[in-house]
């Protein structure tokens, strides 16, 4: 088992290799401020080499020609280690993204294993999508095929908020249908990428294969323009997502984006209030509210706006904001210093706007990067809280008239990534459901458990592509026809 707090080398081509700068990183605890490990700085060069190793491995090694079942084994070996590992990788994750224990088993483990292992099983179906036979010109009987083939050299490239998670959802895809990869973690959150190197040595996946270095935004950009990679899957910030956009576009490779939410909770008036409070609050801080599908735009019919509010305010009351290896803690830190100050100045543009804070309003002392779970009402839907993306535990809650204002109002954004309505009708929610702009829409909450099937993608300033699925699967592949001759 190789599971640290501290690396002294990234892993490029089957093997660890120091970092060819030198230098090092420190890695904070986001709940104390203070450092706990450290990792290699990876520079250009490092990333140089990485790609060419993945780019021989593919265009030379057995990955891409492997018998589909015998690279499904592989991978599912590889998620067998990593499960085996959960109780050491835990308590890194907890340290390095400031995940509570719930996150840790639910989201980074629990839901990025099962998306892993989904992609590497459903990769066992044939990759044949159709054929056609028939007589054509001059009585010859034949047809086509049309296969799908992996893209090639993919670079993946993941945020801070849940690292691992995320790790595991991009390259369960990418390697199931014989791609190689190069992987680039959050430079704040780089232990829960080069921790996957080991596991890749551990399950015997072929040299060059998975790469992984880290570094900074040098690094990202090489590996975004350099025309060796064939495709990049990005999850981060709408702003970084356009950078990346027009950095691919030279080399015209395929860009998978995930990106920024502002997304929309509409409780209508027949709507089960203390329910859907409860939800709006769970999904606002979860994970000190780092996340880009959360609901943070709560929009409530004003005949049951007070109510919701009040069942707000007496559920931040009894939240435990804290070090996540405390176990009365119920929310964690935000990732730095920087992200505390931003989630500090939109508390400041609140006032500005003439917002009123229900609950919180104010960053708690430190050590630590932390601030409360806070609601601000009497902003309007065009402020600035209410359309730009926060990710910090901060709500607006707007009140509307009826599900015309409320449609109206659930669209006035510029991201589509998710929402949520609540209702005791749900044929009306189904319908209202229909009209909103956005990829996902859970009604009274959706289903008990993700829906591996289901997949999901960012509309508007939201993304480009699919994730998740069968669509998202195929996300990292080509399709070829091929046309024959019987006889």
């Amino acid at each position: 088992m190789d599971v640290r707090t501290s690396y002294d080398a990234l892993f490029i081509d089957g093997d660890w290799r120091a970092s060819q700068g030198g230098g090092t990183t420190d890695v904070i605890n986001p709940a104390t401020g203070s450092a706990f490990g450290t990792v290699p700085q990876g520079t250009v060069a490092d990333m140089e080499a990485a790609i060419a190793a993945a780019r021989r491995a593919f265009d030379e090694g057995p990955w891409p020609r492997m018998d589909q079942r015998e690279r499904t084994a592989l991978l599912l070996r590889f998620a067998a280690v990593l499960e085996s590992w959960k109780d050491v990788v835990g308590p890194v994750v907890m340290q390095e993204s400031g995940a509570l224990q719930t996150l840790i088993d639910g989201t980074h483990f629990g839901l990025g294993l099962a998306r892993f292992r989904y992609a590497a099983e459903t990769a066992l179906r044939s990759f044949d999508v159709g054929t056609s036979l028939g007589v054509g010109y001059g009585d010859v009987l034949g047809g086509s095929a049309v296969v799908r083939e992996p893209i090639g050299v993919v670079g993946a490239i993941t945020p801070f908020n849940f690292p691992t998670y995320l790790n595991l959802a991009k390259l369960g895809p990418a390697l199931a249908v014989g791609n190689t990869v190069v992987l680039k973690p959050s430079p704040l959150t780089p232990l829960e990428g080069l921790v996957l190197g080991a596991v890749a040595a551990e399950a015997g996946l072929p040299e060059g294969v998975l790469n992984i270095v880290t570094g900074g935004a040098d690094v990202g950009e090489l590996l975004v323009a350099d025309r060796r990679v064939d495709m990049i899957s990005f999850t981060g910030s709408d702003a970084t997502g356009a950078r990346v956009m027009a950095g691919a576009a030279p080399s015209l490779k395929r860009v998978v984006l995930e990106l920024g939410g502002k997304s929309a909770l509409i409780v209508r008036e027949d709507a089960d209030v203390q329910a859907a409070a409860a939800a709006a609050f769970g999904s606002f801080t979860l994970h000190a509210g780092q996340g880009c599908v959360l609901l943070t735009r709560h929009l409530v019919h004003r005949s049951v706006a007070e109510e919701f509010v009040d069942a707000l305010r007496a559920k931040a009351a009894a939240t435990v904001v804290g070090d996540p290896a405390d176990p009365a803690t119920t929310m964690g830190p935000l990732i730095s210093a920087a992200q505390h100050r931003r989630v500090c100045g939109y508390l400041d543009i609140a006032r500005e706007e003439g917002g009123r804070f229900a609950t919180g309003g104010a960053a708690l002392d430190g050590p630590g990067f932390f601030v409360p779970p806070t609601v601000v009402e009497g902003l309007g839907e065009h402020a600035r809280l209410a359309q730009e993306e926060i990710f910090g535990p901060v709500a607006t809650v707007i009140p509307f008239a009826d599900d015309e204002e409320a449609v109206r109002m659930g669209n006035n954004s510029d991201f589509g990534l998710s929402g949520g309505i609540f209702s005791r009708n749900t044929g009306a929610a189904w319908r209202m459901a229909r009209r909103l702009r956005t990829a996902v829409v859970r009604i009274n909450g959706g289903g008990t458990a993700p829906d591996l099937e289901a997949p999901t993608a960012g509309w508007k300033r939201s993304g480009v592509g699919t994730e998740h699925g069968l669509s998202g699967l195929h996300e990292f592949t080509l399709e070829k026809s091929i046309a024959f001759r019987v006889g």
